[in-house]
């Protein structure tokens, strides 16, 4: 066996296997037999994976007189088992046999792509990947193995580069490139293909364990805490990952690779998903959705429904929240809970918060003066530099008092931006207006946002009310948090409250307000009337 076959352990130089695995073009060495002692990574992307022990036969059919050949280090032109030509040049045979390099005859400029490297991380770049992954997919299917390509997009990712700066960014970038380095195999490729975007083929999969196993791999090695400069860091890596057999189309795979990265963004990031057939449909049916979005609003379709809150001191209604409904003419009702991500991805959310907070406004001057009208603000309207000048604008049209409107954030609000946000901020409240967070104890939770700015109210989310059985963890945390929200002077609304045990519980807790089926279901505007005479 040539000593380049043999594992570091047996005394081969590192940094010559370093190199080699290095070279954009194959590198192959026979021993005078003509039986493959060893291969590069190019070699083993381009002839089929793991190709040692193989003769030069196997390789090569058809052209086993080129072998002879070798001897007198000649240059030669050879055919591939997957039907590449190449061409090749033989060096000076050893004692150990003699070694051959490989060069496309057609693909050049491909080779030379290859061998071009991105400047930060030092992994390949799109055009490099492309043609490695063509040359992965260029053997007939049938042979019982898969490429397989996993697309990863850094979850968070521009919130450490916009806070830390892009030096500490650059450094994050390199530390992600050294992980997926340690994920991967050495002859499979890692690509970045955009600013946090990358892309691996792993090449010669046998099933869709090994493919799993890696995507697993890296969303936990992503995952893990970075300390930089000085800086604890967290993100987390979404993964899309499609199989595809021999012999298919580079574009299906990543296309595939891609749908499967948006599932797994869409089921809360910090995943992976697998490419599974329906998802192209599914993908077909967002981009409908989203044309039917885009309409909604000047077909008006949406509708606003006001849920009360009740106040436990008084046993009274003390305002409404405004909660939007989409009455499509044909899917019929759709959920917020559907629609309202897809109006923050597309940015149609800036024009729909403005249609609610106009139209909730409107709704709430109608009302007995001491009544309230809560309005949830999206993390992407706050993005926007012309919110406070939305909200006065708003109040004016409308004549309703600063004090009568409550804005409702989530902890997503303070993670991005967070200076720009508590100016936002401090802003409204300056005006009169009510701030409360939204969905308490569901988000990060950081009590430093409760430093930084003195919200009016907490809400509790309805899954630890639902779940605040007697000794349970969710009692313990409902009652820490309105514990929490007493000690600083925040009234704290308890959410989902649908039966009288769990009303009775919450007044032990020392919740201020309730919310829920059990006080009043979201109603439409014509019905609040009705409603408050009962």
């Amino acid at each position: 066996m040539s000593s380049l076959n043999r594992p570091a352990s047996d005394g081969v130089s590192p940094p010559l296997d370093t190199v080699l695995n290095g070279l954009a073009h194959p590198v192959v060495a026979f021993d005078h037999d003509g039986e493959v002692t060893y291969a590069n990574s190019s070699a083993q992307v381009r002839l089929g994976g793991w190709i040692v022990g193989l003769s030069f036969a196997d390789v090569f059919p058809g052209h086993e007189m080129a072998f002879d050949r070798a001897a007198s280090a000649g240059e030669v032109t050879l055919t591939s088992r997957a039907h590449v030509q190449y061409r090749g040049l033989f060096g000076a045979p050893s004692a150990t046999g003699v070694a051959l390099s490989l060069l496309p005859e057609e693909a050049a400029d491909a080779s030379t792509a290859l061998a071009e490297a991105d400047e930060l991380t030092g992994l390949v770049k799109r055009n490099g990947l492309n043609a490695r992954l063509e040359a992965a997919l260029a053997f007939p299917a049938g042979d019982g193995k898969w490429v397989t390509v996993h697309c990863i997009d850094l979850d968070r990712f521009k919130v450490i580069n916009d806070t830390l700066g892009h030096g500490v960014g650059d450094l994050l970038l390199k530390k992600v490139a050294d992980r997926m380095r340690s994920a991967c195999r050495k002859d499979d490729c890692i690509a970045r293909v955009g600013g946090d975007e990358f892309v691996i083929v792993q090449n010669g999969v046998v099933d869709r364990s090994d493919a799993e196993r890696l995507a697993a791999r890296l969303v936990d090695l992503i995952g893990r805490t970075y300390v930089l400069n000085g800086h604890t860091v967290n993100i987390g890596a979404s993964v899309g990952v499609a199989m595809i057999e021999r012999g298919n189309s580079a574009r299906d795979l990543l296309r595939n690779g891609d749908l499967a990265l948006y599932e797994a963004k869409r089921a809360g990031r910090g995943r992976f998903r697998m490419f599974e057939t329906g998802m192209d449909a599914a993908l077909r049916d967002r981009r409908e959705l989203e044309i039917d979005l885009r309409r909604a609003l000047a077909l008006k379709q949406f509708e606003l429904y006001y849920q009360p809150f009740v106040d436990l001191s008084t046993d009274t209604v003390m305002g409404f929240e405004a909660l939007i409904r989409w009455n499509h003419p044909v899917r019929g009702r759709i959920s917020p809970a559907d629609f309202i991500p897809l109006a923050e991805e597309t940015g149609l959310i800036a024009k729909i918060g403005e249609w609610v907070l106009r139209s909730a406004c409107m709704t709430a001057a109608t009302w007995p003066d001491e009544m309230t009208v809560a309005v949830n603000i999206s993390p992407v309207q706050f993005k926007s530099d012309n919110l406070v000048a939305t909200v006065v604008s708003s109040l004016a049209h409308s004549g309703l008092s600063a004090q009568r409107l409550e804005v409702e954030i989530t902890e997503g609000v303070l993670i991005e931006n967070t200076d720009h946000v508590l100016k936002t901020l401090h802003a409204l409240r300056d005006l009169g207006i009510k701030i409360s967070m939204d969905d308490f104890g569901t988000g990060y939770s950081s009590l430093s946002y409760l430093q930084k700015f003195p919200f009016n109210k907490l809400k509790i989310d309805r899954s630890f009310v639902q779940g605040a059985e007697a000794g349970g963890d969710n009692e313990a945390i409902l009652k820490a948090i309105a514990g929490l929200g007493v000690s600083l002077g925040m009234a704290i609304t308890a959410e989902g409250v649908e039966t009288s045990e769990q009303l009775d519980r919450i007044r032990d807790e020392q919740c201020t307000h309730v919310q829920g089926y059990f006080t009043g279901r979201p109603m439409p505007a014509d019905g609040i009337a009705a409603f408050l005479s009962r």
